[in-house]
């Protein structure tokens, strides 16, 4: 349970919880309208809200949105960056009644046409009534959702009024509504909408405070994309929801200058912030020591590990950055979340450094047992992602979906209370994934005294940067690429030890009719890179381009992305090393 003190009186506990979302935070509001909830920071000033403020600015979108013809149960799309438009956006949806859904933002380095693209299918798909924006994208939005029964509504506007028409003082929510939508973090392609009702979420806010001991005087930190359930739920939600400060920054700046984080934990003295792996690398290589100068970090009681495979070198790396610097090793954790489970399902106790677990590598391999290494046999270290939150179970099943003992590597399924109530409108995604009240995650590991490990995952999702990339979607846009065999590519993730994260590798066969000259092999490869980048954000580390017969195909005449991969490894990289970008055509 959570500490409580006459600062903090309606904290959500295990053994006290409101209704509704939208409850709580009238609560907060009439309890301490003064009191600062959220800081956003950007590198020329810092904007304090309060809770008051938040509230009134909440109910004046909801009466905006109501006077824009939105009812309870609509469904809203928030395409903003962090700032004050997307907090009183999304809540004053919420005291409507209708549901929000923040939208990933467009970028300079996306295609803006897949861009605009994947919005409209989102849009369409979801009945979506109201797009709240800004004045940079309304226009283009109004062109681009032309025909669909939508209002785009721009931010900028709401801010410059308020609402004559307000919501009325009864605005509670059951609890068994939806109360948003997170849209699952795919790269392109019509992406699933995980339905959350207000107790899921509340539910999940209980039990996570509980297991990592948050207390009123908690200070937050993130960077996070609130489209993503990590900076969603705990960057943003969690904060809100118990009374605790956030202090809040844009993604984008924080990737050009990642030292923004470090500094608003020193300055407002940080104690609990989420990552994923790939930033503990960056911020380890990143950021410079004279940047450093002056900085405490003491104050950093849990810097927690999310949202990619866990890596002991990157919690190395990191801590070696910052040690000197007053950061503890005890306040290195590990957490497993999923947006279908709202957030976290696993935690590594705070204050006690995750375990390490030492594995044969043989019979990981070939017998898909975790078998704890012995002497100088070859093996394989794994990071524990700690024990499941109360009120939520684990366990690890076969492909039969029968529970397996311990060390024994299988499918990671998850129970708890704070379930998603189905992926909206995909009735078939929901039944693929949900049996009899067990959300089998497509995650891949084992338990070791109560203890879960990731080891990898069912399907071929690439995790680059904290980013979920489907490698179909890449080899899609390969499909019409002049000089490609349509339909004869392979992709697949290479972790990159000095990064913390995996990089992207492409295979691609050249047509029959493709130029036989290094300059034209070239050309396919830049434009290859350029394709990915455009329409995923993401980079190709490796673009391989071989000959009719290279790849493997199952018996089915599919491509096999794990057996290409292997031969990838095998091959190309041990024989090209790491380095290179651009590598040889492979010949049959």
């Amino acid at each position: 349970m959570i500490h409580t003190s006459t600062a903090n009186p309606i904290p959500i506990r295990l053994d006290a919880r409101p209704e509704s979302l939208t409850g709580q935070l009238a609560a907060l509001a009439k309890a301490r309208p003064d009191q600062v909830a959220v800081v956003l920071v950007d590198h020329e000033h810092e904007q304090e809200i309060p809770y008051g403020e938040i509230y009134r600015r909440a109910r004046e979108y909801a009466g905006l949105l109501r006077g824009a013809g939105l009812q309870p149960g609509d469904r809203v799309a928030l395409i903003l960056q962090h700032g004050e438009a997307v907090i009183h956006g999304f809540w004053g949806a919420m005291l409507l009644g209708a549901i929000p859904s923040i939208f990933s933002f467009l970028s300079d380095k996306l295609d803006p046409e897949r861009y605009f693209e994947s919005v409209r299918a989102l849009v369409d798909h979801a009945g979506v009534r109201a797009v709240i924006t800004i004045s940079d994208l309304e226009d283009e939005l109004r062109r681009r959702l032309t025909g669909l029964d939508v209002a785009i509504i721009n931010a900028e506007h709401l801010a410059a009024r308020s609402a004559e028409d307000n919501l009325p003082a009864d605005h509670s929510r059951a609890g068994e509504e939806t109360a948003f939508l997170q849209h699952s973090s795919g790269s392109t392609g019509l992406q699933k909408g995980v339905m959350l009702s207000h107790r899921a979420v509340i539910n999940q806010l209980a039990s996570y405070s509980a297991a990592i001991d948050l207390r009123p005087d908690d200070v937050i930190v993130s960077w996070l994309p609130l489209y993503h359930d990590m900076g969603l739920i705990a960057g943003f939600i969690l904060p809100l929801m118990q009374g605790i400060r956030l202090v809040l920054m844009s993604p984008f700046q924080w990737v050009r200058d990642p030292k923004m984080l470090i500094h608003a934990i020193h300055r407002h003295r940080g104690t609990l912030c989420w990552l994923p792996n790939f930033a503990y690398n960056f911020l380890a290589t990143r950021v410079r020591d004279a940047d450093l100068a002056g900085i405490d970090l003491s104050s950093w009681r849990a810097v927690i590990n999310c949202s990619e495979p866990v890596h002991a070198e990157s919690h190395a790396a990191f801590l070696s950055k910052y040690a000197p610097y007053g950061l503890r090793e005890s306040a290195l954790a590990v957490c497993y979340a999923m947006a279908e489970s709202t957030f976290a399902v696993i935690q590594t106790e705070i204050g006690t450094p995750p375990r390490l677990d030492g594995v044969d590598r043989r019979a990981l391999m070939e017998d898909r047992r975790a078998e704890p290494a012995k002497g100088d046999q070859p093996s394989l270290t794994f990071v524990s992602n700690g024990r499941p939150i109360a009120n939520c179970a684990v366990q690890v099943v076969d492909e039969a979906r029968s529970p397996l003992p311990d060390r024994r590597i299988g499918e990671i399924a998850v129970r708890s209370d704070s379930m998603m109530t189905g992926y909206y409108r995909r009735p078939e995604a929901s039944a693929e994934v949900m049996a009899d009240g067990w959300y089998f995650t497509g995650d891949m590991g084992y338990l070791a005294d109560g203890e879960l490990y990731i080891t990898g995952r069912k399907k071929d999702l690439i995790i680059v940067g904290g980013r979920n990339i489907y490698p179909q979607d890449i080899e899609l846009l390969l499909n019409d690429l002049p000089g490609l065999h349509p339909g004869r590519s392979a992709v697949f993730g290479v972790f990159n030890d000095k990064l913390g994260t995996e990089d992207i590798a492409i295979v691609a066969e050249l047509a029959a009719a493709a130029p036989d000259d290094a300059e034209a092999k070239a050309a396919i490869s830049r434009e290859i890179r350029a394709r990915v980048t455009q329409s995923l954000d993401v980079a190709a580390r490796y673009v391989h381009l071989v000959d009719a017969k290279w790849l493997i195909k199952t018996s089915s005449g599919k491509i096999a992305r794990g057996a290409n991969r292997e031969k990838f490894l095998r091959e190309v990289l041990n024989e090209a090393g790491s380095a290179g970008d651009d590598l040889h055509v492979g010949k049959p």
